[in-house]
């Protein structure tokens, strides 16, 4: 069938797990029962072998238009054609309990909104990432999906027959016609549950619906790009596992950061990095609750340190730590781009900046949401103990480099941001610290940063001591206070990044690039796109200086809505944007719309004050 481009697809979930639909109506990612959870169908990475459920119009000329139902997860899926138009509607129930219908199912409703049309439906599931065998079986009302790890049943009036290991269906509807598609897991005495009348799947879908309205109706901003905002926010409440609070940085793996190279990646864990952007989107934007469940997965974390006092970069969704990872050599990767890997080795990396993004996270959280316990204090005041102890170390830093350690500017300013947000929540709260040898070391990396972080030659923060080259995490420097957003030597870093690559800086069309490949090499074969989070931060960087310069404000605003064009057609991003604007990486990418949210935040609130 080839391959969809990855902007072609919109994603449904439960808080749980979550597929991908792609614009023509196939299901091309699913894990069940959980995000981490082996994939069932996995098209996207292996258009032969990986398995798929599509729902499609038999006929040739369909025009296809996706869309979610305004306010909600939900997504529609239309078909419009001279003799009708016809709709997948798609959505996993929500607020249902385990002993509710609806519970963990998957649900594709199609129906003929004028005139009629014929459909094809094929489900062709592959169990733990295409590596296990199934038996399928067909009973009045549906078909069974038995592996060795799991059992499923796909529930449907539609008549079925046997396709291979899959089975398929051919219909036609007229006009206000209607059949539902159910995916669950099979009940545990091997009975199947009752097929879904079409009064309970419009109970389950109104259910939904109104649940999404419900969530989204708390949140606070009221700014400009209103409509993107809402769309990022309910898209982090999608990747947000629930039993945990925990919030994957993206529900897939492996889809390639370039064609054909080898920068492909499991992102479905829970980064420490994260946890500071997400829980300032969240908070800002009025999310208390989601910030509290993902404060106390952050606090778990911090009781399971490691024996020398150290936190791991990236944890399970459900606080694991070993997340070994593994090349699946069967599958031959998106559009052939191997490897092909689940788990990530890069869990046991050291990543010194985590500790300043924790610690800020958790200054944020005492400010703007409750006051912290002393028993957590404990444990961050032993983190920042180690931090004192180990900050002068190398480190593998933000990019997750596999080409050996370096002392990367960025992972020093997070650093001293951890030491300084330690010292001010010592100082808020009155917690006990040693105050005066935090203090010496806070004003020694800060000192360091300036003499060797800074290039006089460039006239700009470099990546690493030593280095001539531009990074673009260094645009983070006034957002976390570590520099006035006008000190000149800030001034000049984004001088000399906001140019093009041919200029020696890393900006193309406004999109931002992490770092310059052909200047730095990482360890890792072939290119990578612009980085939608550093876009982001570029806007964030300007308008911060914006306050006192209407020209980088209105640069800034130019910038980000240029980014919002970037967006797929349902407003949702991938990790990179491709030299052509496509989507490339993970997707959709939990770091971008958390960015997004800041940049949105701050630039509309600087606007207001300016216009």
């Amino acid at each position: 069938m080839g391959y969809q481009p990855i902007e072609n697809y919109g994603i449904i979930g439960n808080m749980h797990t979550a597929a991908l639909v792609s614009i023509d109506g196939s299901i091309d990612w699913f894990c069940f029962p959980r995000f981490d959870s082996a994939s069932l169908f996995a098209a996207i990475l292996d258009d032969a072998k990986g398995g798929r459920f599509k729902i499609a119009p038999t006929t040739d000329g369909i025009r296809h238009k996706q869309f979610y139902w305004p306010d909600t997860n939900v997504l529609v899926t239309r078909f419009l054609s001279p003799d009708g138009v016809g709709q997948v509607t798609d959505f996993m129930p929500v607020g249902v309990s385990a002993e509710e219908p609806g519970h963990r199912w998957l649900i594709r409703r199609v129906n003929v909104a004028r005139g009629a049309m014929a459909f094809r439906m094929e489900c062709c599931p592959a169990f733990n990432y295409a590596r296990d065998t199934h038996q399928t079986s067909l009973f009045s009302g549906g078909a069974c999906f038995q592996s060795p790890s799991l059992s499923l049943e796909l529930a449907t009036p539609a008549p079925l027959k046997h396709e291979g290991d899959g089975v398929f269906a051919e219909f036609a509807l007229q006009e206000g016609q209607s059949v539902a598609f159910v995916l669950r897991q099979l009940e545990a005495n091997g009975g199947c549950n009752p097929l879904l009348s079409e009064p309970d799947a419009d109970a389950l879908f109104r259910q939904t619906v109104d649940y999404w309205r419900h969530w989204l109706a708390q949140c606070a901003y009221r700014g400009r790009w209103r409509e993107m905002v809402h769309r990022s926010a309910l898209m982090l409440k999608l990747l947000t596992y629930q039993p945990t609070g925990a919030i994957v940085a993206a529900p897939t793996c492996s889809l390639p950061e370039e064609l054909g190279g080898g920068r492909n990646w499991d992102y479905r864990y829970t980064w420490i990095r994260d946890a500071v952007f997400t829980l300032y989107a969240l908070l800002r934007i009025g999310f208390t609750e989601e910030a509290a469940q993902f404060m106390k997965w952050l606090e778990a974390r911090c009781h399971e340190l490691e024996p020398d006092g150290s936190l791991q970069i990236m944890y399970g969704i459900d606080g694991r730590h070993t997340l070994t990872e593994e090349t699946l050599t069967h599958l031959e990767g998106y559009r052939g781009s191997r490897p092909v890997r689940i788990g990530n080795g890069a869990y046991n990396q050291l990543q010194l900046d985590i500790y300043g993004e924790l610690l800020d996270s958790v200054y944020l959280y005492n400010k703007y949401g409750s006051p912290i316990s002393y028993d957590l204090w404990t444990y961050l005041r032993r983190l920042v103990n180690w931090v004192g102890d180990n900050w002068r170390r190398t480190d593998e830093g933000i990019w997750e480099v596999r080409l050996g350690r370096q002392h990367f500017v960025y992972s020093k300013l997070m650093c001293w941001v951890a030491v300084d947000r330690g010292l001010r929540l010592a100082d808020k709260r009155s917690f006990p610290a040693d105050r005066e040898h935090w203090l010496k070391i806070r004003d020694q990396i800060y000192e360091e940063i300036m003499t060797k972080g800074w290039n006089a030659k460039r006239q700009a923060f470099v990546q690493y001591y030593g280095s001539d080259d531009l990074d673009a995490a260094t645009l983070l420097m006034p957002l976390v206070f570590f520099v006035s957003p006008t000190d000149p030597r800030m001034l000049k870093t984004l001088h000399a990044i906001n140019a093009s690559p041919a200029r020696g800086g890393l900006v193309s069309n406004s999109l931002v690039y992490r770092y310059d490949l052909f200047r730095t090499p990482d360890g890792l074969h072939g290119l990578d796109g612009t980085f939608n989070m550093c876009t982001f931060w570029l806007v964030e960087a300007l308008t911060r200086a914006g306050k006192v310069d209407r020209v980088k404000l209105d640069e800034a605003r130019l910038m980000f809505e240029q980014m919002l064009g970037y967006a797929n057609h349902l407003g949702l991003y991938a990790e990179e944007t491709g030299p052509t604007g496509e989507a490339l990486g993970n997707f959709p990418q939990a770091f971008t719309h958390l960015s997004l949210i800041s940049a949105a935040f701050n630039l509309d609130r600087i606007l207001g004050v300016s216009d």
